[in-house]
């Protein structure tokens, strides 16, 4: 494995390219990551390709680009990393802290998953399959993180927030990210 794709010793990935976002804060004192949460997400909706994604992560967002940017553009939100279409590698939050992805969240009983957990959101949408660069580029980024990290678990958005979000949807295929983890 190549060491730009190690968690380096401040929590960076150095082939991620780095964005870094004010939304986050320090983790409990000892708490542990321990749970990979994976989401999707287009801005605006259901359009890959812009900037939306960073300008909502780096609280840059212009409402006045999308009508949908309107009801967002006040979110205080981040995730650790976001992979492109194409698997390019983006992270905005280092790993050492507490990234604002979950939300009001519960996996296996544990409430605040935001403070166990890593945020990886891919570019897409719950009407368009991924494409095989973003497994790709998933999968390695999973064994990265299972190498650094007391990773128990990797579940979806939709299994920390079953109420509130349906991400990363019916076109993701948990078949096709390995290493296999429960849900």
């Amino acid at each position: 494995m190549s060491e730009s794709w190690r968690v380096g010793a401040d929590g960076w990935i150095a082939a991620a390219e780095k964005i870094p976002s004010p939304n986050f804060d320090p983790r409990p004192t000892g708490e542990v990551v321990s749970l990979i949460v994976i989401h999707a997400i287009s801005l605006p909706p259901g359009q890959f390709g812009g900037d939306g994604i960073a300008a909502l992560f780096t609280n840059r967002l212009d409402p006045s680009q999308h009508p949908y940017y309107q009801a967002i553009a006040e979110l205080k939100v981040s995730s650790h990393f976001l992979l492109r279409r194409d698997g390019g590698l983006m992270q905005f939050v280092s790993c050492d802290q507490r990234a604002w992805h979950a939300g009001v969240s519960s996996w296996k009983g544990r409430e605040r998953c935001n403070d166990f957990s890593l945020g990886i959101e891919l570019e897409g949408c719950d009407e368009v399959a991924f494409e095989d660069a973003q497994y790709r580029a998933l999968n390695r980024l999973l064994g990265v993180l299972q190498a650094h990290f007391p990773i128990t678990d990797i579940a979806g958005h939709s299994d920390i927030a079953p109420a509130r979000k349906t991400d990363p949807g019916p076109c993701f295929d948990w078949d096709r990210i390995t290493p296999a983890s429960p849900r």
